[in-house]
């Protein structure tokens, strides 16, 4: 898909994996990252930007669309970090401190942030949780995975206290659903234009823009979805990152390879998900880049079905992945290729 407006690029300090957005033209920078650390400095503050907090590397790069040169942002969870098993440190409670707006997801994906800034934040600061209470959305629930029932037939009931989502009333991923990114948009200047109400008009000139573009990407999603054959359409992924993506798009997702990240699953669990490829006619398995294949491996081996690598979902990657648009594009001439 073609862009029809400069692609902001937000720029990835090499010292420390940390993303800052300062400007229309920054480029995203592939270099490892090193632990948990946050940035330095990254771009001198002058007082003219609005400081913001993203807790991932996807919801920084919305902000940077939307903000422009108006906004710096840094996201916590470093690029192809794992937002769901993310531990901040104390350097991370020092950016929140300094931040005028934090930026969420919600919905449990990243709850850790909720303790972070009651302890670092001013009490001041403004928070938004992107996924919450969105009109247009139908939200789903987490699924059943293979395996689970008879695993979890005693003590059904009770919720797993180390599952990242138990308890939680919905998936959190919505943001692989085009339409429901552009409903975080919508969120997201409301946020920016509350923190900085002089500069209203320009946070909702390119915030038009930026939706257009999402429209734009949204019809070039369905259009290169339609060209997978009906009976291709069944599909694995490692974890619950695909479901609003799969229910927009047209697909069937038979299970997942873990429950939740973190989280291995147990031998009942693997043979009840081989069964179900089997039995279901599965035609490819979503592997995910920021966690391991192994696992990945050995079910595409022992069922013989392919493993489409490198996808993204909760972390942006390298070019051309490091934006929003870009990592859709990347997912989606992956998982059209693999289901030809």
């Amino acid at each position: 898909m073609n862009a029809t407006r400069p692609m902001m690029r937000l720029h990835l300090n090499t010292m420390s994996g940390r993303l800052m957005a300062g400007t229309l033209t920054l480029a995203l920078t592939a270099a490892a990252c090193a632990g948990n650390e946050p940035a330095a400095t990254g771009v001198t503050l002058d007082g003219t930007t609005t400081r913001v907090v993203a807790t991932t590397t996807v919801l920084a790069d919305l902000v940077a669309q939307v903000g422009g040169d108006l906004v710096t942002v840094t996201p916590l969870v470093p690029l192809g970090g794992e937002v769901h098993t993310f531990d901040p440190s104390p350097s991370d409670a020092v950016t929140i401190s300094e931040a005028e707006l934090v930026v969420m997801n919600g919905l449990g994906l990243d709850e850790w942030l909720r303790d972070l800034a009651q302890t670092a934040g001013p009490a001041d600061v403004t928070i938004v949780e992107l996924a919450e209470d969105l009109g247009g959305v139908d939200y789903l629930e987490p699924a059943e995975h293979e395996g689970d029932a008879a695993e979890d037939e005693e003590g059904a009931d009770e919720p797993e206290e180390d599952d990242d989502h138990a308890g939680e009333s919905a998936n959190p991923h919505l943001w692989l659903n085009v339409t429901y990114t552009q409903e975080y948009v919508e969120k997201l200047v409301a946020a920016l234009k509350q923190v900085d109400p002089d500069n209203a008009a320009r946070y909702d000139a390119n915030a038009t823009e930026y939706q257009q573009e999402l429209t734009d990407l949204d019809a070039w999603v369905r259009e290169q979805m339609a060209t997978v054959p009906n009976e291709n359409r069944r599909v694995i992924s490692f974890h619950e990152a695909f479901p609003y993506f799969a229910a927009a798009y047209d697909l069937e997702i038979v299970g997942t390879v873990i429950d939740a990240p973190g989280q291995d699953p147990s031998a009942a669990q693997v043979a009840g998900l081989i069964e179900a490829i089997r039995d279901e006619g599965v035609s490819a398995i979503f592997a995910e880049s920021q966690f391991p294949s192994d696992l990945t491996q050995t079910i595409a081996e022992e069922t013989d079905v392919p493993v489409v690598t490198d996808l993204y979902n909760d972390s942006l990657g390298p070019a051309p992945a490091d934006t929003y648009v870009g990592l859709i594009e990347w997912d989606v001439e992956r998982i059209v290729q693999a289901l030809q």
